[in-house]
């Protein structure tokens, strides 16, 4: 049985023992602000029941989301033009009309930056906080050595307490597992998962399929029967009742191949255990009604939009309200179509910013409305941001040195904006939040003691984030 080691250390004069490595850390290269915050930063209170953390994988351009440069030169500046919105200095796109009437819930975050300038390994960083084992380059799939995502780690905590009686799972993933819909599922990515924690803590997915090679769901309407939200791997036949697939569990057979591959990887360990839990969970009442999505009015359904990744959100909503703590939306690539927008920003303007600006405005709005955006985290965000010179189609290239994004809830005022950017958007002219730091936060948002130790693949305990500075400024906006 795992165990935390999550007991803070404390020296005479009442600083952590992670405050002094910090500080030390910062006298060798972290900036004055970083380090003075390294220092204040405080056993956190619970800020947020749950986490909705919407993933735009393929990386969003900051110049045209929530960045825009229009006094830029107009190699830099885009085609694209800022919309009217309600919070005073913010530059959103004329496609995200939505999310500018709502500007008022959510705060802006201007200066995400890392070093990883990859699709696998910066969606690593950012759903883990760690940077990835696997050199740019050198592979772009998930690997039993991969760091555990922030979710992993809320279902590890959960698990530590209630183990695995309960109804829900405390960490799921919507639509898809990350790649799913690329070249027929060829491609999977890293950030998701548990990694070296052991299968027993990876997320409950989902499983969506897309009509052929050339289509995709998450930009078009979907029919009710593509919008199933099936467990992944387990789902059950039509003419099989609850009854029988309890009796007999014959759809634990489909399991056969993922252990063929996890005793290959040699992370069989916790496997039986994962196996009945994703059994018990399918067979829930609770998990059940969770996902029957057919239970919303039609009129909630049209506000978040018929495509996929508008149900996806709702999805996520009905998740946490019936106590799921952490889920992971997904707008995937598929096959060319993407926020990797190298050749022309057609496909950004036309499908992707107006599915995601339909979907995330009515996320926000309904959270409120129900009286959940207070107690709800949302996150809405890529794993890099692009190019500011663009090519000659309007399209840009991989730039993870600067890239924005929306947090929202959990008492984080909205109508604000948090860092700011040089006047190409190439570079951050404050302090960087780097992955670590965004991790960081999510802990302390919900209360997770950020010197929270869990036992690694040899067994040693290990910090749940390294090197990470809660961005604790975001409630004081």
């Amino acid at each position: 049985m795992l165990s935390i080691y999550g007991n803070p250390r404390s020296v005479c004069d009442g600083s952590t023992r992670r405050c002094i490595l910090s500080a030390g850390t910062g006298l060798f290269g972290l900036s004055l602000p970083r380090l003075l915050a390294a220092t204040t930063v405080s056993q956190p209170q619970t800020r947020a029941k749950s986490v909705i953390f919407l993933m735009l994988f393929g990386g969003p351009s900051q110049l045209e989301t929530f960045d825009l440069k229009p006094h830029a030169p107009e190699q830099i500046r885009g085609p694209f033009r800022p919309a009217a919105c309600r919070t005073p200095g913010l530059l959103i796109s004329e496609y995200l009309p939505r999310l500018a009437a709502v500007s008022d819930k959510y705060c802006v975050v201007r200066n995400f930056s890392h070093s990883f300038n990859d699709h696998s390994g910066g969606g690593h960083y950012l759903q883990t906080g760690k940077r990835w084992h696997v050199p740019i380059g050198g592979g772009f799939a998930p690997t039993p050595r991969d760091w555990p995502s922030m979710g992993a780690i809320v279902e590890y905590t959960d698990q530590q307490r209630a183990g695995l009686s309960a109804e829900l799972p405390s960490y799921m993933v919507l639509p898809n597992s990350l790649g799913a819909l690329q070249e027929k599922g060829q491609y999977p990515r890293p950030g998701e998962h548990a990694g070296w924690l052991g299968p027993r803590y990876n997320p409950l997915t989902t499983s969506i399929q897309k009509r052929d090679l050339q289509d995709n769901p998450y930009w078009r309407e979907c029919t009710d029967d593509e919008l199933s939200f099936q467990i992944a791997d387990l789902k059950p036949p039509a003419d099989v009742s609850d009854v029988r697939l309890q009796r007999r569990q014959s759809l634990l057979q489909q399991f056969d191949l993922q252990r063929q591959t996890v005793e290959r990887s040699g992370r069989a360990d916790g496997f039986d255990a994962f196996r009945q839990r994703a059994f018990s969970l399918m067979t829930s009442p609770r998990t059940r009604a969770a996902l029957n999505i057919r239970a919303e009015s039609a009129a909630v359904r049209e506000r978040y939009g018929r495509h996929l990744f508008g149900q996806s959100a709702l999805m996520a909503r009905r998740l946490v309200e019936a106590g799921v703590r952490y889920v992971t939306v997904h707008y995937d690539c598929v096959d060319g179509y993407s926020w990797d927008s190298h050749r022309n920003s057609d496909d950004v303007r036309r499908n992707l910013l107006p599915t995601f600006d339909q979907a995330c405005s009515a996320l926000l709005a309904d959270l409120d409305e129900r009286g959940l955006l207070q107690e709800t985290l949302v996150i809405a965000v890529g794993e890099m941001g692009r190019t500011p010179k663009a090519n000659p189609q309007w399209g840009r290239d991989h730039w993870s040195t600067l890239f924005s994004g929306l947090v929202a809830g959990a008492g984080i005022p909205g109508g604000t904006l948090y860092g700011a950017s040089d006047r190409d958007a190439a570079f951050p002219v404050d302090t960087p939040v780097r992955p670590e730091d965004l991790a960081a936060t999510v802990y302390y948002a919900m209360g997770i003691d950020p010197e929270l130790r869990v036992p690694n693949s040899e067994n040693r305990p290990v910090p749940v984030v390294d090197d990470g500075i809660p961005v604790t400024a975001l409630w004081n906006s």
